[in-house]
């Protein structure tokens, strides 16, 4: 099996725009396609591509319009981000994919398993935010403080939430890994906190810092995006779909994955009472083997 000794990062040129990807894994390998949290850019991720590797899966991830090198595309929907992925596909001679969404990235996953057909093979969120016209889920509810007011804000339009995002902007310019966890104050509960170190605290430094490199456009996006109607229909989704969610969690509260479980056609919950936002980052390698398995991929795993 071939194998790539670094992450590669390939700039995608769709029809009117160009997307800042990163590559890393066994070239043969099955595409996980990994849709960052909010807001992150593409940088490699240890914890995450090397138990993909030694699944024969190849980690393809890219900062969504708006972050770091990828040009902005402003009014964009959450579905928009089915033609990117489309495009990245496209350019690395991939037909199929398995999908996994954190945090931010978990709709644009769910926009994956509505919108790709078999192109996608099944789909897993880690810590998704639901979609905030729901109606029926107090969306706000059980946030950090931090949370509260950046999604107030986008609530209101982009005049009121660009303030809080340049200020903010400022705090995660030059954040270190040893800063990461303070730099978030109340979005992080006891068990975030403990997670969120080491190796992975640097990986989270540097996706934040990326992040904003070019400004707070892809942010703005983001956050405007989740505001709006997503573009499709959970209900409508036939691909197989894990729900990964944590009690703990002060960035995407409980009750949003138990709102997805609920309402996502065919979902898999993985709820879990003690776990957190970034905590969920224990349960990579059973999140991976729970994709595998959803996907129809055969468990073979290398040392």
């Amino acid at each position: 099996m071939g194998r790539m000794g670094l992450a590669q990062r390939l700039s995608v040129i769709t029809s009117d725009r160009q997307l800042d990807v990163l590559v890393d894994g066994p070239e043969d390998g099955t595409v996980l396609l990994f849709h960052n949290g909010t807001p992150t850019a593409a940088v490699p991720i240890p914890q995450l591509s090397e138990p993909a590797a030694k699944r024969a899966l190849r980690t393809v991830t890219y900062s969504r319009p708006g972050y770091a090198t990828s040009t902005p595309n402003p009014g964009r929907s959450v579905a928009d981000v089915v033609a990117d992925s489309e495009a990245i596909l496209d350019q690395l001679g991939a037909e199929k994919c398995a999908v996994l969404g954190w945090s931010g990235g978990g709709p644009h996953a769910l926009a994956c398993a509505a919108l790709m057909g078999g192109r996608c093979l099944a789909a897993a969120t880690m810590a998704s935010v639901a979609p905030y016209n729901s109606g029926d889920l107090d969306w706000l509810a059980g946030m950090g403080p931090e949370n509260i007011e950046e999604f107030g804000a986008a609530a209101e339009g982009p005049e009121v939430l660009v303030p809080v995002l340049e200020r903010w902007k400022a705090d995660l310019a030059n954040v270190t890994g040893e800063q990461v966890a303070a730099s978030l104050g109340g979005l992080v509960s006891d068990v975030d906190k403990a997670a969120l170190t080491g190796e992975f605290a640097e990986v989270m430094a540097a996706a934040f810092r990326r992040a904003i490199s070019t400004g707070i456009e892809g942010w703005l996006e983001d956050d405007l995006a989740f505001m709006r109607n997503w573009g499709f229909d959970l209900a409508s989704i036939r691909t197989p779909v894990a729900i990964w969610q944590g009690g703990q969690d002060r960035m995407v509260p409980y009750a949003h994955g138990k709102w997805l479980a609920a309402r996502v056609s065919g979902a898999h919950p993985r709820l879990f009472d003690e776990e957190g936002h970034l905590s969920l980052v224990h349960h990579i390698e059973r999140i991976l083997d729970d994709l595998m398995a959803l996907a129809g991929l055969q468990q073979t795993t290398t040392p």
